[in-house]
Parts: structure tokens; C-alpha cells; sequence
């Protein structure tokens, strides 16, 4: 049984001009803050995301497109562009933006495809790194669209133009699923093509020539590589300032 409220308490005393405090709210930020309509972010993810499917169709239309789709990097530029119109659309129309998770797992793999492009050693243009059998300019541009152009304008992207997630560390566990189920599709396509010329696709993953051995060490240390830059991501995410600030009418920004 409860006990009965007390009802002579003293009324406080209102003071003129002045409003109850609000009280504490575990509400996240995204949930009270309105979004803003945004026309130039818009216009530049539609350019990106639009960009990122003409490079992915040059590259098909060149190549065996069952060959061009199978490459990671075409695989993450196809993301890109999915996530891009997403983020377009929601730009446009002042909704939310997407989960920092999805945000950051796609910037996290274009970047990566882009570093192990440019950094691991690779073969020419010639035999193809993503199943391309020519050097045509055609060839060439998709090439460099897909792997430097892209992944430096996801970067500024998110650096100047979606604002902080504050993602966890955990989820840069969760971004590595993506890789470790791409080590084992491409080993086991290897597999399935036992007399194909191009039955693997990157030189530093052909079993047929180095053994599993160092094809698994290979991986490990790349996979280790990844997994720095995904807490790289996620610190970055936490430290970097807010590009996206609206004023409030009282002249606060929100």
C-alpha cells in the first residue's frame, strides 16, 4: 500500500523569464537533434556513388565480369556506391544519416583495397588486377578511379561532410567478418578452377605457387594490418570534430 503524497507542500515560487531546467535525458544526441537538410552533400555523395558504378561497369564490360565482380576491391566500390545513394538520398530529404557502423566498415574496406593496391607489390595492367585484358585509356581510368579516386573521396567524405558516429572498438571486430569470409570465397573459387590461369585472384593469395603455408601467413599479417586501421577508424571517429553543425534560435549550436 502506498503512502499518501503530502499536499501541503509550498508551492516554489515562479520567477518571470525563467523555465523549468530539463531534466537529464540518456536519449542519444541523434535522437534530439533535427536533421538538416543538406543539398551539397547530397550532390557530392550522388557524384560519388554515380562515379563509383561507372567504374565498376567499364571494369565489367572490359573484363570477364564473373572475374571483375570476384576482385574485393570491386566488391567494396559496388558498397560505396549502394552506401552513397543511401547517404544522398538522406541528405536531401534532412533525415538521419546512416549507422557510423556502415559508414565506417565501407570506408574501412575501400581504403584497405585501395592500400593493397598501391602498396603490396601487384601485377601490370596488362594482366589485369581486376580482369581487365587491355591498357586501353578506357581501362586505365576505370583502373585509377577504382583505386585512388574513390577511396580518397570516401576519406573526405567522411572527414568533412558526415559527422562523428562514435563507433566502439567492438565493431572493428565486426568489420573484419567481411575479409575473413572473402579469404575463404577466393581460396575456395581457387580451388574450383584447378585449370584456369587466373584461378587466383592476387598473386599474394595463389596457393598454387606458394603453398598454404605462406598464402595463410600472407593473411594473417594483412588481416592484422586491417585490423589496425579499423581502430584506427573507430579512434579518428572519436577525436575528429563535428563538420555538420545547425544553430539553434537561441544562437547555440546544436
Amino acid at each position: 500500500m502506498t503512502a499518501p503524497i503530502p499536499r501541503d507542500l509550498p508551492d516554489l515560487p515562479a520567477v518571470p523569464g525563467m523555465t523549468p531546467a530539463l531534466l537529464s535525458s540518456s536519449a542519444p544526441a541523434r535522437a534530439v537533434v533535427p536533421p538538416v537538410h543538406r543539398p551539397l552533400a547530397a550532390a557530392y555523395r550522388l557524384v560519388l556513388a554515380l562515379l563509383a558504378t561507372g567504374a565498376v561497369l567499364v571494369e565489367a564490360l572490359l573484363g570477364s565480369p564473373a572475374r571483375v565482380l570476384s576482385h574485393f576491391a570491386v566488391q567494396c566500390t559496388v558498397l560505396l556506391a549502394l552506401v552513397m545513394f543511401a547517404s544522398a538520398r538522406r541528405a536531401w530529404s534532412a533525415r538521419h544519416p546512416l549507422p557510423g557502423s556502415v559508414t565506417g566498415a565501407t570506408l574501412l574496406y575501400v581504403v584497405t583495397a585501395a592500400l593493397v593496391h598501391h602498396v603490396l607489390p601487384r601485377l601490370p595492367l596488362t594482366s589485369g588486377t581486376t580482369g581487365i585484358t587491355d591498357a586501353s585509356w578506357p581501362a586505365t581510368l576505370a583502373d585509377h578511379t577504382l583505386h585512388t579516386v574513390l577511396p580518397l573521396a570516401a576519406v573526405l567524405d567522411w572527414l568533412l561532410l558526415t559527422p562523428p558516429a562514435r563507433t566502439h572498438l567492438r565493431q572493428a571486430a565486426t568489420w573484419m567478418l567481411y575479409p575473413l569470409a572473402y579469404l575463404a570465397f577466393t581460396l575456395t573459387r581457387g580451388e574450383l578452377l584447378p585449370g584456369s590461369p587466373a584461378r587466383y585472384l592476387y598473386p599474394f593469395l595463389d596457393v598454387a605457387r606458394h603453398g598454404y603455408k605462406s598464402v595463410l601467413a600472407n593473411a594473417l599479417l594483412l588481416g592484422l594490418a586491417f585490423y589496425a586501421l579499423a581502430v584506427l577508424v573507430v579512434a579518428l571517429d572519436h577525436t575528429r570534430p563535428n563538420p555538420v553543425r545547425r544553430r539553434s534560435k537561441t544562437g547555440f549550436r546544436l
